[in-house]
C-alpha cells in the first residue's frame, strides 16, 4: 500500500539460529505424528520393506553355490540354479519394493496437507496480530509453502522408505558375510563403522549449512517483496541504487549459502568410497590369504557380491539420500513448526461492548508505521451518523487507505479513539467486530469455489431470492450467467479485475454489517458500473465510507472528507470546492484528465485512464 511506505526497504533481520538437538527433536516428532495418524499404512510399509531387504541374505550364498558347485566343478545346471536363485532374489526384492509406494503415499500426502493447513493458519493468525509485519509474513509464507513444505514431504518419504531398508540391508550383508566367510567380516565391518562415524561428525556442519540456506532463501523473499512494494517511493526519493545493492546482496548471500551446502554434499561422497569401496578393495587384496586359509573362490565372490551389489547401494543411500534428506527434514520441520505457531490471542476486552448501529467516530487519531516514522494520520477527527455516506479523497499516498483500516479496526491507532456504533473499538470482541463492519480493499480476495459460496461468505443463510436481488442491483447478472449461475464454479484467475471486484462488493452488500468501508473497491469498474454499485449501496441500510479514485464519487456524496497531510477537512462537495484550494485543484486535475469523458460530471476518471468505456460491464484492466 502506497501510504505505508516512507522510504527504501528496511534491512531484514534473520531469525536466530536454533540448536541441532531442537531441529532433530522437531523432525522426530513430525515422523512420529505422521506414523501415528496412519498406523495401518505404517505397518504395511514396514512389512513390504522387510520383504524387499530379505533377498540380500541369499544373494551372496546363491553366487557362492553357482561358482563352487557349478562353474568350478563343470556343472552348468547347478551354476544356472545358483544364478537363477540370485536373479529371483533380486526380482523379488524389486517387486516387494514396488509394493511399498502406495502405503508410503498413504502416510506422506495427508501429512503434506496438514502442514499446508497449519502453515497457512499460523501465518494468517500472525498477520492479523497487533504489530504484525504482514508483508514479511506473506513473503516468508510463500517461501515456506513453495519450498519447505515440499522439502519435508520429499524428505519424510525418503526417511520412511529408506531407513528400514538401509538398516535391514546392512544387517543382511553382515549376517550373510558372517555365515558365508567369517574371516571377511572385519574387512567389511571396519570401513563401514568408520564411514558411519565420519558421517555423524559431518552431520552438525551439514545441518548448519542447510539452515543457512533456508535463512538466505527467506531473506531473499522478504527483500524482494519489500523492494517491489516500495518501487514508487524508491524511485521518488532516488534510492534505487541503494535498493538494488541490498537486493543483489540478498541474491549473493543466497548463492553463497547454496554453494556452501553443495560443498558439504560433495564431501559426503568420500564417505561412500570409504564405507563401500574400501571393503571391496580390502577383500580383493586379501583374497589370496583368505583362499590360503580355506575360503573358497565362490565364497570370495559371494562376499564381493554382498559388498558391491548390496552394501554399496545401502551406503550411498545413507549418505547421499537418507542422511541429506534427514538433515533437510530436520531444518525444514523446525522452520514449519515456527510458521505454524499461532500467537497468543489478545485478551478479550473487559466488559465487551457490541456496536449498536453503523455510526462511527474518530477522535484525535494519530497513526504512524513505526516508532520513528512520521505520522500518516495526525489528529484526525470524524463523526458519522448511522446511514451516512462519506467519500474520502486526497492526493495519492496521503493516508486514505490507512484511515480506512483504522476506521474498520484493522489498525489500532497510536493515540486517539475509534468508536463504532457507540462502542470503542478496543472494547469490541473480534467476533462482534467482524459482524459489525466489512472492509473491501483495493485488490479483493476471491476464492476458488462456487459463486454462491463466495457471495454468502459473510451471510451463510442468505436465501436465493436475496442473492438474485443483489446480483441485479449490482449489475452482476451477466457475470453470474457466464459462470453458470450462483452454483457455477469460480476460478479467480479466470476473472478480470473488475469481475473480482464485483464479487467482493456483492459479498459485502449481502453481509449484515452496518458499516461498509470501500477502499477504492470500484477502481477496476468503468463509470457506469461504478454508478450502479454506488446506487445499490445507497439503498442498503447502514453507513458507507468510500475511498475515492474518481472525483465523481465526491460530487454525489452526502459528505466529503479531504486528507491533505496536515489534517482533514469535512463538508459537502460544493462547500469544499468553494473554500478549500486543494480540493478545487483535485477536481480540476481530474476533470482535465477526463475531459470529454462525461460532461455531466458523473464519469470522471483518473488522468490517463481509458475514457471510451461506457458499458456497465467491469473493466478487464485497471486504469493507470
Amino acid at each position: 500500500m502506497a501510504d505505508r511506505t516512507t522510504g527504501p526497504p528496511r534491512p531484514v533481520p534473520r531469525p536466530p539460529a536454533r540448536s541441532l538437538t531442537a531441529a532433530h527433536g522437531t523432525a522426530l516428532r513430525l515422523v512420529r505424528d505422521a506414523l501415528a495418524h496412519r498406523r495401518a499404512a505404517a505397518f504395511r510399509l514396514t512389512w513390504w520393506t522387510l520383504l524387499s531387504a530379505a533377498p540380500a541374505l541369499v544373494s551372496g550364498k546363491a553366487l557362492a553355490l553357482a561358482v563352487d558347485r557349478g562353474f568350478l566343478m563343470d556343472r552348468p545346471r547347478t551354476a544356472a540354479l545358483g544364478l537363477g536363485l540370485f536373479a529371483l532374489s533380486t526380482l523379488g526384492g524389486a517387486w516387494a519394493g514396488r509394493q511399498t509406494y502406495p502405503w508410503l503415499a498413504e502416510i506422506v500426502e495427508p501429512l503434506r496437507d496438514r502442514l499446508l493447513r497449519d502453515v497457512v493458519t499460523g501465518t494468517l493468525h500472525r498477520a492479523v496480530a497487533p504489530g504484525a509485519a504482514r508483508d514479511d509474513c506473506a513473503a516468508v509464507a510463500v517461501a515456506r509453502l513453495t519450498r519447505q513444505v515440499e522439502a519435508v514431504r520429499d524428505a519424510l518419504a525418503g526417511q520412511l522408505m529408506l531407513l528400514w531398508q538401509f538398516v535391514l540391508t546392512v544387517a543382511a550383508v553382515v549376517a550373510g558375510t558372517a555365515v558365508l566367510a567369517p574371516a571377511a567380516v572385519p574387512l567389511v565391518a571396519a570401513p563401514l563403522l568408520t564411514a558411519l562415524g565420519l558421517f555423524a561428525v559431518l552431520a552438525p556442519a551439514t545441518v548448519r549449512r542447510q539452515r543457512e540456506a533456508f535463512d538466505a532463501e527467506e531473506t531473499l523473499a522478504r527483500r524482494t517483496v519489500a523492494t517491489v512494494t516500495a518501487l514508487r517511493d524508491i524511485v521518488a526519493c532516488g534510492a534505487h541504487e541503494h535498493a538494488q545493492r541490498e537486493a543483489l546482496d540478498a541474491v549473493r548471500d543466497h548463492l553463497r549459502t547454496s554453494r556452501a551446502l553443495a560443498s558439504v554434499s560433495a564431501v559426503r561422497r568420500l564417505i561412500v568410497a570409504l564405507g563401500a569401496h574400501s571393503p571391496l578393495l580390502l577383500v580383493v587384496l586379501a583374497a589370496p590369504g583368505l583362499h590360503a586359509r580355506g575360503m573358497t573362490a565362490g565364497e570370495i565372490v559371494g562376499v564381493l557380491a554382498y559388498v558391491l551389489a548390496t552394501l554399496e547401494p545401502a551406503i550411498r543411500l545413507l549418505v547421499q539420500g537418507l542422511g541429506a534428506s534427514w538433515l533437510r527434514l530436520a531444518v525444514a520441520a523446525e522452520r514449519l513448526a515456527e510458521a505454524a505457531r499461532r500467537p497468543e490471542p489478545p485478551p478479550a476486552p473487559r466488559s465487551a461492548l457490541r456496536p449498536a448501529d453503523g455510526s462511527a467516530a474518530l477522535s484525535g487519531i494519530v497513526f504512524a508505521y513505526g516508532p520513528e516514522a512520521e505520522p500518516v494520520l495526525d489528529g484526525i477527527d470524524l463523526s458519522l451518523a448511522d446511514g451516512d455516506h462519506l467519500v474520502v479523497v486526497g492526493p495519492s499516498g496521503i493516508g486514505k487507505s490507512t484511515l480506512a483500516e483504522v476506521l474498520a479496526g484493522m489498525l489500532p491507532p497510536d493515540r486517539g479513539q475509534a468508536v463504532l456504533g457507540g462502542a470503542p473499538l478496543d472494547r469490541v470482541a473480534r467476533h462482534d467486530l467482524a459482524h459489525a463492519r466489512v472492509l473491501v480493499p483495493q485488490n479483493p480476495y476471491v476464492f476458488a469455489g462456487t459463486l454462491r459460496e463466495n457471495l454468502r461468505y459473510h451471510a451463510p443463510d442468505t436465501p436465493d431470492h436475496v442473492l438474485a436481488d443483489a446480483l441485479a442491483a449490482l449489475g452482476m447478472d451477466a457475470l453470474a450467467a457466464r459462470l453458470g449461475g450462483v452454483d457455477g464454479p469460480v476460478d479467480p484467475a479466470a476473472l478480470s479485475s473488475g469481475e473480482r471486484a464485483l464479487v467482493a462488493l456483492a459479498r459485502a452488500y449481502l453481509s449484515d454489517a452496518r458499516l461498509v468501508v470501500l477502499d477504492e473497491a470500484t477502481r477496476h469498474l468503468d463509470a457506469a458500473a461504478e454508478r450502479q454499485v454506488e446506487e445499490a449501496f445507497r439503498r442498503r441500510p447502514g453507513t458507507v465510507v468510500t475511498i475515492a479514485h474518481r472525483m465523481s464519487l465526491a460530487r454525489r456524496a452526502d459528505r466529503v472528507l479531504l486528507l491533505d497531510g496536515a489534517g482533514a477537512c469535512a463538508g459537502t462537495h460544493d462547500t469544499l470546492l468553494a473554500e478549500v484550494p486543494l480540493y478545487a485543484d483535485l477536481v480540476g486535475h481530474w476533470g482535465t484528465g477526463a475531459a470529454g469523458a462525461d460532461r455531466t460530471g458523473d464519469g470522471l476518471s483518473s488522468p490517463g485512464a481509458a475514457s471510451g468505456r461506457s458499458s456497465s460491464r467491469p473493466a478487464a484492466d485497471p486504469a493507470p
